[in-house]
């Protein structure tokens, strides 16, 4: 699916506003999201999600820790909660999860265009982790606005500029990357956004 005009003018619009280069915003969110923005959840349009199980595990009390392990919702390691492959899907995941405690099922989430977790709001300077998650729901300028203030939390944009592909890749993705080509992947989308941001520009 070709990236939409609006998610590029958006990218466009969060370099201005922040002074994060638009190609950083766009590859990242090429790698993380396809550069898709929003997905059909019902009668409504979300941003995509991934809901990690065991990070929700880590945040809840040892009672709601109980209730959700036991509602298949919660567990131990990484992994063991799978995410279903539709959005609409994860969406109702993550309402169950947030019916036991909707600060660490937000916390638990990754957001929009950049995949950032609900985990960052005190580090990104948000109220909690549903004001985090109001501005991936926003727009998809309120998407790399996100991205762009968690650009800021380290030398992110400074490894892509050198074209240290791995040394994003580790930061952004964590040391874990190698398993999924990230580094190949950041390295492809970069070219790929440099492209796209250059047409019309």
């Amino acid at each position: 699916m070709p990236i939409s005009q609006d998610v590029l003018n958006a990218a466009r619009a969060v370099e201005c506003a922040t002074g994060t280069p638009a190609t950083a915003l766009l590859a990242i969110a090429i790698v993380e999201t396809n550069g898709r923005a929003f997905a059909p959840v019902g009668e409504k349009r979300e941003p995509l999600i991934r809901f990690e199980g065991h990070v929700f595990d880590r945040r809840l009390s040892e009672e709601k820790r109980r209730i959700a392990r036991t509602a298949g919702l919660s567990a131990p390691r990484a992994g063991l909660i799978r995410n279903p492959a539709g959005q609409d899907a994860r969406w109702r995941l993550l309402a169950q999860a947030a019916a036991i405690d909707a600060e660490a099922a937000y916390e638990a989430t990754s957001w929009g265009l950049g995949q950032v977790m609900g985990l960052h709001w005190k580090k990104l300077g948000y109220a909690g982790s549903a004001a985090l998650a109001d501005e991936a729901r926003r727009s998809a300028e309120g998407q790399f606005a996100l991205v762009a203030r968690f650009l800021k939390t380290g030398p992110f944009v400074e490894r892509l500029d050198r074209g240290d592909w791995e040394g994003f890749a580790r930061l952004y993705n964590g040391p874990g990357f190698a398993a999924n080509g990230y580094d190949r992947k950041i390295q492809s989308a970069f070219r790929q956004a440099s492209r796209l941001l250059s047409i019309g520009a």
